[in-house]
C-alpha cells in the first residue's frame, strides 16, 4: 500500500512539474526559482505560501526548488538531508546537499547552466532583496542595464520586471502557481490581539523611541519594517497568521514623528483577543493604536504608500527581509528623486532578542512549568513501555505526541505549540525535523530511543526543549552518543566568556566532547528563542559555521539561546538534547565583564543511556549537579510516584 500511495504522491508532483513547464514556456522563462518564503522572508509560512512544497513534495521549513525545462533540483541545508532524500525519492527532482564539498549554491549553478540570452522567473514578492541583487549580478553582472520594468495591481499584488544585459534576463512575474494551484489556501487575515502592557513589559510608545534613536544613530530619517516577528514586537500585539507564530501579515514605516502599520482589514474585526486565550486586551481594535499614535492602514495599500514617498530620504531597510518588489519602490522614491536605502539589520531584532525584567521573569516561569509537563510525560511513557504486551496501551510516535500536548494543554496560559512536534523513534530520529503523521506513524516499542523535541506558546513566553528517552534495550552506541551530547549540552551550559563574544566563540563548548571522538552534527547548536513569538529568533545563535545572510551577534544579558547538541546516524538512530539558557552579567575584574547562563530548562538526563567511562571528572560533576537541580526545581510539582522516580533518577549513574 505504501508503494502504490508513493507512486501516486510522485505521479501528483511530476503532473504539477510539467504543468508549471508550460507555464514558464509560454512567458519565455527558462528557469524558474520557487523559494519556501512568504512577503516577509518570514522561516515558516502560511499554508497559501507552500508553492514549493506544492511542486516538489518536499516540506521542510528550508530550501528552494528551481525547475528549468529538462530538470529540477532542491537545494537545502544538513537538517533536511535524509527527509529531503526521501522526500524527492521518485520525483524526478535532483538534492542538492548546501554545504557539502563540490555542491554549487543556486547562483553558481545559473552560472554554469544557463545560456546566452536565456531568462530566470521568480516571484519578485517572496524572494529578498538581498536574493534579487544576488540574482541581477549573476546574470548580467554590476553593469546590467534596466530595459523594461512595468508594474500592474489586478486580484492583489502583481509585478513584472526584465533587466537585461550580457548574461540573460531576470523577469519578476506573477506567482505561476496561479494558474495551477486550483484549492490554493487563501492568503490569511486572522484576527489582531493586543498584548497587555502587564505581559510585554515595555510600552509601544517606549519601544518606538529606542527604535527611533537607533534610527538617528544610522544617520535614517525613517524605518521600513518587514519582519513579522519584529512588527508583533514593537507595537505590542500578535497575530495567528502563521500556524505555530503568533503573527499577523503586515509592514510598517516609521518616521521621527509617524508610525504607519498595514494590516489586513479583517484582522482588526472585533478588537482582537482570539488568539491570546483570555488575556484581555488593554483596548480592541483601531481604538488601541489611535492611543499610541499609530495610524493603520490596509495591508494592501503598502505599495501605493511607498509610491507616494516624496524621495529624496534616507530609510533603513533590511534587504534579507524586505522583499525584492518593495525594495526597488523604496529605492526609486518620489519626485524628490530616489531615496537612499540604509542596509543594516532591523534595530527592532536586536532590541527584541534583550528581553526586559518582565519578559525574562515570564519566561523562567513558563519553562519551569513547561519541564514539568515534559517530565510528567517521560514518567508517563516509560510505564507504558513496561506494560507494552501485558494488555497496555498501543503507542505510536504520533499519539505520545499527542499525549504530550495533552499535558502542556493542562498549564495556565497555554494557547498551543510553538512548532510541530518532533517525535522520531529509532531511525526516524536521524532525520533532524521529521515529522510524524498519525496514518504512518511507528510503534512504539520497548526498546530503543524516542527522540521528542517540542515546545509551547503560553501567555508568558515560548518554549523549546528537546529529551532523547530510552524505551528499552540500546546498543553501546547509542549510549556512548547518548552520554557525549550530554557532555556537550552541560559543557556548554556552564560556560564563562567576556562580553564581546559570539556564538560563533562558543559553540566548541558543546561540540568538543563530540569531536573527540570524530562525531559532529549538521546543524548549529542553538538559537534565539522569542517571548510568546518565533521560537527561532535572531540576531543570536551558536554555530562555528557563519552564514553570509546571518551575521555574528554578540551574546548580551537578557539574551535567551538553545542548547542543542546531537548525533544522527542515518538508518539507525538519532540523539538530540535541548535546554534552554538565558545570558546574564558574571563577575567583573580588571580583564572586563564576563556573561555565563542560567538553565531554565529543568528536564532529567536519562540515566539509562549514560555510560560514565565516557565523561571527564568535571562532566560527571556537572551531570550530577543538573540532576540535583531538576529534583530541587521539579519535585514540589509532582506526584509522590513521581518524585520516587525523579529522586532515583538523579542518584545515577
Amino acid at each position: 500500500m505504501a508503494k502504490t500511495d508513493g507512486g501516486t504522491r510522485n505521479r501528483k508532483i511530476q503532473a504539477r512539474l510539467r504543468s508549471l513547464r508550460e507555464a514558464m514556456k509560454s512567458r519565455g522563462i527558462d528557469f524558474y526559482l520557487v523559494p519556501a518564503a512568504d512577503f516577509h522572508g518570514s522561516e515558516y509560512v502560511g499554508d497559501y505560501f507552500k508553492v514549493r512544497e506544492f511542486f516538489s513534495g518536499f516540506d521542510g521549513s528550508s530550501g528552494s526548488l528551481l525547475v528549468w525545462r529538462e530538470g529540477a533540483g532542491l537545494w537545502t541545508d544538513g537538517r533536511y538531508f535524509i527527509q529531503a532524500g526521501r522526500q524527492l525519492a521518485g520525483t524526478g527532482i535532483t538534492l542538492f546537499r548546501m554545504g557539502e564539498d563540490g555542491v554549487p549554491e543556486i547562483e553558481a549553478f545559473l552560472k554554469q547552466e544557463m545560456r546566452q540570452g536565456q531568462t530566470l522567473g521568480l516571484d519578485g514578492r517572496v524572494i529578498s532583496a538581498r536574493e534579487g541583487r544576488r540574482y541581477e549580478e549573476c546574470l548580467y553582472g554590476r553593469d546590467g542595464r534596466q530595459q523594461k520594468e512595468c508594474l500592474k495591481q489586478e486580484d492583489g499584488l502583481e509585478y513584472e520586471a526584465r533587466r537585461k544585459g550580457k548574461g540573460g534576463s531576470l523577469a519578476c512575474e506573477q506567482d505561476l502557481a496561479e494558474t495551477i494551484w486550483r484549492d490554493r489556501p487563501p492568503l490569511p487575515a486572522g484576527k489582531v490581539s493586543i498584548l497587555p502592557e502587564r505581559l510585554a513589559g515595555r510600552s509601544v510608545e517606549e519601544k518606538l523611541a529606542d527604535v527611533r534613536k537607533k534610527c538617528r544613530e544610522e544617520g535614517a530619517e525613517s524605518l521600513f519594517l518587514t519582519k513579522l516577528d519584529d512588527l508583533m514586537w514593537l507595537f505590542n500585539i500578535r497575530g495567528c497568521d502563521v500556524a505555530y507564530n503568533p503573527v499577523a501579515l503586515s509592514y510598517g514605516y516609521i518616521t521621527q514623528d509617524e508610525a504607519f502599520l498595514f494590516l489586513r482589514n479583517r484582522a482588526l474585526d472585533g478588537g482582537g483577543g482570539d488568539c491570546l486565550g483570555e488575556a484581555p486586551p488593554d483596548e480592541g481594535g483601531i481604538g488601541y493604536f489611535r492611543k499610541h499614535a499609530v495610524t493603520v492602514k490596509d495591508y494592501g495599500e503598502i505599495l501605493p504608500f511607498l509610491q507616494t514617498l516624496p524621495g529624496g530620504q534616507d530609510i533603513l531597510v533590511d534587504d534579507r527581509y524586505c522583499s525584492y518588489l518593495l525594495y526597488r519602490r523604496l529605492r526609486e522614491g518620489g519626485g524628490r528623486g530616489p531615496n537612499r536605502l540604509i542596509e543594516r539589520p532591523n534595530p527592532t531584532e536586536f532590541l527584541k532578542a534583550v528581553k526586559n525584567p518582565t519578559e525574562l521573569a515570564n519566561m523562567e516561569r513558563v519553562v519551569l512549568q513547561d519541564s514539568v509537563a515534559v517530565t510528567k510525560f517521560i514518567y508517563w511513557l516509560k510505564k507504558q513501555m513496561q506494560k507494552t504486551g501485558n494488555g497496555g496501551e498501543v503507542l505510536t510516535e504520533s499519539s505520545a505526541a499527542d499525549y504530550l500536548e495533552r499535558l502542556r494543554g493542562q498549564i495556565p496560559g497555554f494557547l498551543g505549540l510553538s512548532f510541530p512536534t518532533i517525535s522520531a523513534y529509532k531511525e526516524n530520529a536521524a532525520m533532524m525535523h521529521y515529522e510524524a503523521v498519525p496514518e504512518t506513524a511507528a510503534v512504539l516499542k520497548p526498546e530503543g530511543l524516542l527522540l521528542v523535541d517540542s515546545g509551547g506558546q503560553y501567555l508568558g513566553g515560548t518554549t523549546d526543549v528537546t529529551r532523547t528517552i530510552v524505551l528499552g534495550a540500546v546498543s553501546e552506541e547509542e549510549k556512548k552518543h547518548y552520554t557525549l551530547t550530554a557532555a556537550g549540552l552541560l559543557q556548554l551550559a556552564a560556560g564563562k566568556w567576556p562580553r564581546g563574544c559570539t556564538g560563533r566563540n562558543l559553540d566548541i563548548l558543546a561540540r568538543e566532547p563530540l569531536w573527540q571522538e570524530g562525531l559532529d552534527y549538521q546543524c548549529g547548536t542553538g538559537h534565539g528563542v522569542g517571548y510568546l513569538l518565533n521560537v527561532h529568533e535572531g540576531p543570536q545563535s551558536l554555530r562555528w559555521r557563519v552564514s553570509k545572510d546571518q551575521p555574528e551577534a554578540v551574546l548580551e544579558e537578557g539574551m535567551v539561546v538553545t542548547d542543542e547538541p546531537g548525533v544522527y546516524v542515518e538508518g539507525s538512530h538519532g540523539i538530540r538534547i535541548e535546554n534552554i539558557l538565558a545570558v546574564k552579567k558574571d563577575v567583573r575584574n580588571e580583564n572586563g565583564q564576563f556573561l555565563s547562563f542560567d538553565t531554565l530548562t529543568y528536564v532529567p538526563l536519562d540515566p539509562e543511556a549514560i555510560e560514565e567511562r565516557y565523561l571527564t571528572a568535571p562532566q560527571e560533576a556537572l551531570l550530577a549537579a543538573y540532576q540535583r537541580r531538576v529534583y530541587e526545581k521539579l519535585s514540589p510539582f509532582l506526584t509522590e510516584e513521581e518524585r520516587a522516580w525523579l529522586r532515583e533518577i538523579v542518584k545515577s549513574p
